[in-house]
């Protein structure tokens, strides 16, 4: 085997996610090249948890993650495509209406009723 490809299969690449407090969602921060997973931890909390204020640091091996493929993510949006019902076509005329109402309602003989009213 040569040199290159042991150090190739000696080192992974991992991910590290972090989250400032017990509320907030894991973050993506930085990946790392590691021998094995407790070094990648070690490394991670070297170089960022001494710079960051955080409660939780993952350490994840990028092997670990799956990815959706082209065809999955094809799939997915043509599912999600059809969200007419969140449009709210067909409700213009409601601006319209609103403001006739408000006219019938403050008209000359309405405020003059007012008057008329008060002086009882």
């Amino acid at each position: 085997m040569a040199e290159n490809e042991k150090k190739a299969t000696f080192y992974k690449t991992y991910e590290v996610f972090s989250r400032k407090n017990d509320k907030s969602h894991a973050q993506h921060q930085f990946s790392l090249l590691a021998p094995n997973e407790e070094i990648a931890l070690a490394m991670a909390q070297e170089n960022f948890m001494r710079r960051e204020d955080v409660i939780d640091v993952w350490v994840v091996a990028r092997d670990n993650i799956r990815k959706m493929t082209s065809e999955e993510r094809k799939q997915w949006t043509k599912r999600l495509d059809n969200k007419d019902y969140r449009n709210t076509k067909g409700y213009g005329y409601l601006r319209k209406k609103w403001r006739e109402k408000e006219q019938e309602m403050l008209d000359e003989k309405e405020i003059l009723s007012w008057k008329e009213v008060a002086r009882k």
